[in-house]
């Protein structure tokens, strides 16, 4: 068996042998980016770079990124789906040479010193062409050249990329899998069918085109790329023949401890597995959302929403099992054990994550109790309707709507099985179709509010949103003159229209406090100072007194912007060139953002 440890080494003295500079993964919370809650793929972080801002490193990088998924989150539980995973990825970046990546795809995939899987097993995909951009036939003859019998054209709803919204870099890309050696489902049977014939393992995206502005057609890149993506856990399971991602690696060994303290059995049947599963996974993302080094907690909104409905979920699990809510902390310290020596912030900030995930969990009890008042005010309200009908002659069925079983769940936290099994109990049926539908109707909208259109850093790469970044930079450095170097950004959200900063200090800021704030920011743009910056290693970023997270973010050279005697902070870019161009700053809001976290939003005007 190979394991997801020896699978990430070869990835790494694979691609180090071919010239490919290792870097650091990077935070799973996004920074100055509103358009995700989460990290969701190793190529997300470096869009700057694939828009043509060069990277510190060179033009051909490598790293794996733990990344959070919640799309398919009601799919968790099955075999193969998560919401929290790691991604390997290497980037040719300014350059686009399909042959040569190709070949690396394939030597990785079938040489005994690698992944030693047999050619006769592999398949792969390539763009089929249309209206938009030619037949990829480079790729395919690739693929041909080097052995691979089963290469499938496919249309651009299999293999082309682009960002969210249409605008920005695009192209063909080209897509392996195994074949798990099931019959064909018919004739037609390729990679694009759900029979489980053919099971995804790599993706090589070829950015060669780009669309400038909406309804506009592709047009060739000047610098394209290369960008790759294998998932881990996916792939570990392949290789070993194993049927569920959920019997590989640290997953496998949390399952592990979960059946040695549950009362019902892993298998006992189908709901057991899942609750099972959900606990794992769910814990798993809630460990990489509270470790990060960014300080995300639960809360009702945004990525701190999520964080509350992953750890919610897992009790939920945990009750269907019989399985002690206790021992969630015996569970992070096994997923700290594994992932803490390639995530340092995770290893720094056990307690903490534990510490947390118990706060919210006594939270859960304490709202498990109010869904119960809430239900028996629900069981009330529909007597009454009942008493105030008979009276005119008229009988009203014993059905809880599904509006109501949906408000009990998403205001309460109330599970629905709870709600069903309390209705039985008390001889009411529960709508099931009216709570799938208001459920679908609530998914369909956090779809829609956390879908990416992978911009990099800002919401897109205009000079308004340069110009705010920038901002950011000239309030952070007058929140730490006003309050001490210990306040940090603990997280931004830009748009063209304004900004949004997340800081960490401990109480309401004054309006005599925000004037000063205000008025220090002003005063570094009324100097119109150059806005610099210099790459440089760690070690000099940290002697010159750059500001910055510097474990576990960036490579060993690091880019340093510089404002002045102003501001010096390690930072991706892209920035104004001089404070001038900012003209003049306005914060129009202070408040709270969770726990000892203060936000700010201001515009420019």
């Amino acid at each position: 068996m190979i394991t997801d440890i020896e699978l990430k080494n070869k990835w790494f003295e694979f691609f180090e042998s071919k010239g490919f500079k290792r870097i650091a993964g990077y935070s799973i919370i996004p920074e100055n980016d509103p358009t995700v809650l989460f990290t969701t793929a190793g190529m997300h972080p470096l869009v700057p770079y694939l828009l043509g801002e060069p990277h510190p490193e060179g033009n051909k990088i490598c790293d794996i990124q733990r990344c959070i998924r919640t799309t398919d989150i009601d799919e968790v539980g099955d075999n193969s789906h998560l919401t929290s995973f790691e991604m390997l990825g290497n980037w040719f970046l300014g350059e686009c040479d399909k042959e040569k990546m190709i070949e690396y795809s394939y030597e990785f995939l079938t040489s005994p010193k690698y992944l030693n899987l047999p050619k006769e097993r592999l398949a792969t995909t390539v763009f089929a062409g249309d209206e938009v951009a030619p037949k990829d036939e480079v790729a395919y003859n690739a693929w041909k050249k080097c052995g691979i019998k089963d290469v499938f054209y496919l249309g651009k709803d299999n293999n082309w990329w682009a960002l969210g919204g249409g605008v920005g870099p695009c192209g063909p890309d080209t897509e392996m899998f195994f074949d798990t050696g099931k019959p064909k489902c018919s004739e037609n049977c390729s990679p694009a069918c759900d029979c489980g014939k053919y099971v995804e393992i790599w993706n090589d995206v070829f950015m060669q085109y780009v669309v400038e502005k909406e309804g506009e057609k592709v047009k060739p890149l000047k610098k394209p790329n290369i960008d790759t993506g294998m998932g881990l856990e996916r792939t570990v399971m392949v290789l070993n023949g194993l049927k569920s991602i959920y019997e590989c690696g640290i997953l496998k060994d949390v399952i592990d401890f979960i059946s040695s303290k549950a009362e019902k059995r892993y298998d006992e049947d189908e709901k057991s597995t899942r609750s099972y599963r959900i606990i794992a996974d769910h814990l798993r993302s809630s460990m990489f959302i509270l470790g990060d080094e960014r300080g995300v907690v639960p809360s009702n909104v945004g990525q701190g929403y999520i964080l509350r409905r992953f750890i919610r979920r897992a009790v939920n699990c945990a009750r269907n099992i019989g399985f002690d809510t206790k021992y969630f902390e015996n569970i992070i310290d096994l997923f700290v054990d594994r992932h803490g020596e390639d995530y340092a912030d995770i290893k720094r900030n056990r307690e903490f994550i534990k510490s947390e995930l118990n706060k919210e969990v006594e939270k859960f009890s304490k709202a498990l109790e109010e869904g119960h008042k809430e239900f028996e005010k629900v069981i009330l309200g529909i007597e009454k309707h009942k008493q105030f009908a008979a009276l005119k002659g008229e009988v009203v069925p014993n059905i809880i709507s599904g509006k109501a079983c949906f408000r009990l769940y998403d205001t309460f936290g109330f599970p629905f099985e709870l709600t069903k099994e309390l209705a039985l109990e008390r001889g009411y049926q529960v709508d099931e179709e009216g709570y799938k539908k208001a459920f679908e109707e609530h998914q369909e909208k956090s779809r829609t509010a956390s879908a990416g259109t992978f911009k990099g850093g800002l919401a897109d790469t205009s000079m308004a949103s340069a110009h705010l970044h920038t901002a950011t930079h000239l309030l952070m450095a007058g929140l730490r003159k006003m309050f001490g170097n210990q306040v940090q950004q603990k997280g931004s959200n830009i748009t063209p229209e304004r900004l949004r900063l997340d800081f960490n200090v401990d109480h309401k800021l004054t309006q005599e406090e925000l004037k000063e704030l205000e008025n220090f920011v002003n005063d570094a743009i009324k100097k119109a100072i150059p806005v610099t910056y210099e790459e440089m290693s760690i070690s000099d970023a940290k002697k010159s007194g750059a500001v910055g997270v510097f474990e576990n973010k960036y490579g060993e050279v690091v880019k340093v912007y510089t404002i002045g005697d102003v501001s010096k902070e390690i930072c991706g870019g892209p920035h104004a060139k001089n404070t001038a161009d900012l003209h003049h700053l306005k914060i129009v809001k202070e408040e709270s953002s969770s726990a000892g976290i203060r936000r700010i939003k201001a515009i420019l005007d």
